[in-house]
């Protein structure tokens, strides 16, 4: 698939399912940004995107690009508890895909490219607050004591990226996650999920298919503009906003490492109805906005995006 060829569908299709890519994954910090200041204008927060990491120098490339994106809100059901997202989260990385890389068909027939993703420098593909959620029949008055402190962790790499997904009853990554859950009766290493049992979440801005007694529920791919890049470089910028993601057909697994040798697992089993068998879960991203840079060319995008360093 030739560059023209996909970039007339970024242009035609609405990207704003890239906002929630990969989704939700947080690692160690790594190197600071470049001396030379950070990217602004059209490429505001994408300074740690790894241009010169060798994924997205790879020759074989068809296309590369950068990604910042933003979660305003929405929250997740599990089992037989609700929690919503008090604070935005901030998502980052970039983006490859090679001409003869993997594509995708989606169930109206045509077919897209299926990106792969590279960490950005710094480490952090997810920024986001913990969340303070109230343990079931308590009055919440002492966070971390009547309430627990969770944490959204990696449980491993995103795949299957498609960022050409929206509209599409497609999800438009796999990303999986653990809980991490902080409590002065549970001590530091209580989890939902794990990196060998995590949750796995596929989110759509088309119509879910779930199991019962979940019902389809349908995301909202939101609006798109695109611009040309200022300094004259063959980068394009495609923003977006207002796009809804939704999940409600992923399994969640049961609580471990809670309390002096897994002794509180029941517990938290038993308060927030894990294990939960798809179905009877769900998870809402809305105000998803994203700019996406995106280029056939490494070193025009580098480029890019150094020739409005500040």
């Amino acid at each position: 698939m030739a560059f023209p060829g996909l970039f007339n569908r970024f242009k035609h299709r609405t990207l704003a399912a890239l906002a929630a890519a990969a989704a939700l994954v947080a690692v160690a910090a790594g190197p600071a940004a470049a001396a030379s200041g950070q990217p602004s204008g059209p490429y505001t927060g994408m300074g740690t995107c790894p241009t010169a990491g060798s994924a997205m120098q790879n020759p074989n490339n068809a296309i590369v690009g950068c990604v910042v994106a933003t979660i305003g809100g929405g929250g997740f059901t599990v089992g037989s508890t609700r929690v919503n997202f008090s604070s935005p989260m901030t998502v980052k990385f970039g983006m490859y895909w090679a001409a003869d890389g993997p594509t995708v068909t989606f169930p109206d027939g045509t077919t897209a490219a299926l990106f792969s993703t590279a960490a950005p420098t710094d480490g952090k593909e997810l920024s986001a607050s913990p969340l303070d959620v109230p343990i079931p029949g308590l009055s919440n008055f002492w966070p971390g004591v009547t309430s627990a402190i969770v944490l959204i962790e990696p449980a491993g790499p995103v795949t299957a990226f498609a960022p050409l997904s929206a509209g599409e009853n497609y999800p438009l990554f796999k990303l999986p996650i653990k809980l991490h859950l902080l409590n002065a009766f549970l001590g530091l290493n209580c989890y939902v999920g794990s990196n060998s049992a995590p949750i796995v979440l596929s989110p759509t801005a088309g119509t879910t298919s779930p199991p019962p007694p979940n019902q389809p529920v349908t995301g909202d791919p939101g609006s798109i503009a695109i611009s040309a890049d200022p300094n004259g470089y063959g980068t394009s910028v495609i923003d977006f906003s207002g796009a809804t993601m939704v999940d409600n057909a992923l399994p969640v697994p049961g609580a471990h490492g809670c309390g002096f040798f897994d002794s509180a697992d029941w517990i938290v089993n038993s308060l927030f109805g894990v294990p939960s068998a798809a179905g009877h879960n769900a998870i809402t991203l809305s105000g998803v906005g994203a700019a996406i840079a995106v280029d056939p060319s490494i070193s025009d995008l580098t480029n890019a995006l150094n020739a409005t360093r500040k």
